[in-house]
């Protein structure tokens, strides 16, 4: 994507780069004004701005995503023609995306299209979920989004699929089984649900990756938010796109009809970096990223920034 091309696809929505407020964003969500990156220099993205983060609000989960993918320069920089793709959505739960439990279908849908269109070999989605597998793939839309969107999905129920993995660098997730399609993928597409959750208050994009692991009751029983965070010195993922059109305020993270409360925000957030994303969802969430412990640890090693105010974000409302 050229220059011209790249402010052609932005000009279909209205862009903000850098103002604070811009779309009277919950919170001032990212701050002041935002240090400004330059631009690509050689390459299919020669001339375009570089964001490292895309906040677009006022739309349906599909068109916010195509905003916000053109913010970051498109499919084609993060997937490459011949490569395999793992997209790992929130299905944990048997119930229906309405409840505001699991990752809205349509986002997945257009998120493997997109990856076709940038010319990946193979689009697998999974998810270790926590009720029956195939029941939550069927009842939360996910296994239709794939089918539609040319995707594959892929079970994880069994220990079978988990290979081993040391965690360079980690002082609690010494080691831990992880899924072999995550271990062995090009990409790893990370797409949570934003939502409450009693043991860490939000769960967004780093608590999602433990649906790609075999022994939840480890983090548990030994530093749940340590391990979250340390789970990255192992592998964070190449695009995370955090879905919080509507959000679980209550009642996380399975929710119910009789104790949770939702609000529909209209709002997604995607980028590279996985502490950018889960600070920003802290945010559009209602709190500061500091009350959610895994993430300033997981800044702590370096794996990311929270500082929102140092980073390029470009803002985005359409609709």
């Amino acid at each position: 994507m050229n220059r011209r091309d790249f402010l052609r696809e932005l000009g279909r929505y209205g862009v903000a780069a850098g103002a604070a407020g811009a779309f009277g964003w919950p919170l001032r969500l990212f701050g002041q004004e935002n240090s400004r990156r330059g631009s690509a220099g050689t390459g299919q993205n020669a001339g375009q701005e570089m964001y490292d983060l895309a906040a677009v609000m006022g739309g349906e989960p599909p068109a916010m995503f195509d905003a916000g993918i053109a913010a970051l320069g498109g499919m084609k920089s993060f997937v490459r023609p011949g490569q395999t793709v793992v997209i790992k959505p929130n299905a944990s739960w048997n119930v229906s995306p309405d409840r505001g439990a699991t990752t809205t279908p349509s986002l997945i849908r257009r998120i493997a299209e997109h990856c076709r269109d940038a010319g990946a070999a193979k689009v697998y989605i999974l998810d270790h979920t926590i009720d029956n597998w195939k029941l939550a793939y069927a009842t939360t839309g996910i296994e239709g989004a794939a089918k539609t969107g040319g995707g594959q999905i892929v079970p994880a129920n069994s220990k079978g699929y988990y290979q081993e993995a040391a965690v360079p660098g980690a002082r609690s997730l010494k080691k831990v089984l992880v899924h072999e399609l995550i271990l062995e993928a090009d990409v790893v597409i990370n797409v949570p649900i934003l939502k409450h959750h009693g043991s860490t208050l939000i769960t967004s994009a780093m608590k999602n990756l433990m649906g790609v692991i075999w022994d939840r009751s480890f983090y548990h029983s030994t530093d749940l938010h340590r391990c979250i965070a340390e789970f990255g010195l192992l592998r964070t993922p190449t695009l995370n796109v955090v879905d919080a059109h509507t959000v679980m305020m209550s009642g996380g993270p399975r929710g119910s009809s009789y104790r949770s409360s939702l609000t529909v925000k209209k709002m997604q957030i995607l980028s590279p970096d996985i502490v950018a994303a889960d600070a920003a969802a802290a945010k559009t969430w209602g709190i500061e990223p500091e009350k959610v412990r895994y993430i300033g640890q997981a800044d702590e090693l370096r794996l990311g920034n929270m500082d929102l105010d140092r980073l390029r974000i470009a803002r985005i409302r359409i609709g």
